[in-house]
């Protein structure tokens, strides 16, 4: 018999929930599938709708009638202010909001390193260290992991805050030889998490198991998440093409990497 009923995962179009959807199919009987982008090849379990997270009767139709939900929708970078606010802040709540009045009891979130951009690398946080956001994308996870501190004290809905690094199909540049993470790493967390007997509220680091430790997960160890990849295979090849290293540039410096040598999204001369 399978865990749950039924499990919501928003960004269900996006490069992380595409791969999230097969490694959820065995714990579900069903799994809905949200997303603002057009969701392709549906299988039989699965059920699709779009949806605007900022739209609060949108999302609490779509958290009816679920067990959990793996929230991984949103904007995915640095964006304006309005972008934030409506699809991470706004929507994020609408989410939690949904979770509370439709009974799902445990949500899957994906936090991001940049909530805790601006540590040092040589600082080796754990999930107990001060938020340090790089960005206005940084200031909404710190705002979402707090929301979910809340609704955990409050209401009993157990999180985890997945701090996500950097989760593509392989390590494109040096820092990605720490900060990367594999897909299937990112799958199993998520798993992980949804098959733990037990959440609370967890603060994790997404990071495969790569040579250079630059945070402590031990703080989610009862998740029971034990990286099967690194970054071995691409090193020689990275380090051969890889341009001359600044330790002291901002960039190479912080967590949060390139983001922290970002302006404000809202001011003329950015993107």
């Amino acid at each position: 018999m399978k865990k749950y009923q039924r499990i919501l995962l928003t960004g269900a179009a996006g490069r992380l929930g595409t791969q999230l959807r097969a490694g959820l199919a065995p714990l579900t009987e069903t799994l809905r599938l949200s997303d603002r982008e057009e969701i392709e090849n549906p299988s039989s379990n699965e059920e699709v709708l779009l949806c605007e997270l900022g739209d609060y009767q949108s999302v609490l139709e779509a958290t009816r009638d679920v067990d959990a939900i793996v929230h991984f929708g949103g904007a995915v970078y640095e964006n304006k202010f309005e972008t934030i606010l409506d699809s991470n802040i706004r929507g994020s709540y609408n989410i939690y909001e949904g979770a509370r009045k439709n009974g799902a009891f445990r949500v899957i979130y994906a936090s991001s390193v940049h909530a805790i951009g601006y540590h040092e690398l040589e600082a080796h946080i754990d999930a107990d260290s001060p938020v340090r956001p790089d960005s206005l994308y940084g200031v909404s996870k710190t705002f979402v992991e707090s929301l979910s501190r809340l609704y955990w004290d409050k209401f009993g809905i157990e999180s985890l805050c997945l701090r996500i690094f950097s989760s593509f199909p392989e390590p494109a540049d040096e820092r990605m030889l720490w900060s990367w993470m594999s897909f299937d790493d990112c799958v199993q967390y998520v798993v992980r998490a949804l098959e733990a007997p037990r959440v609370g509220h967890a603060i994790a680091f997404g990071i495969s198991d790569n040579r250079l430790k630059v945070v402590d997960d031990s703080k989610a160890g009862h998740i029971g998440y034990v990286a099967k990849d690194n970054t071995e295979a691409f090193r020689d090849q990275i380090e051969k093409c890889a341009p001359p290293k600044d330790s002291e540039k901002t960039s190479v410096k912080f967590l949060g990497g390139w983001f922290c040598e970002l302006g404000h999204p809202d001011d003329d001369n950015q993107s």
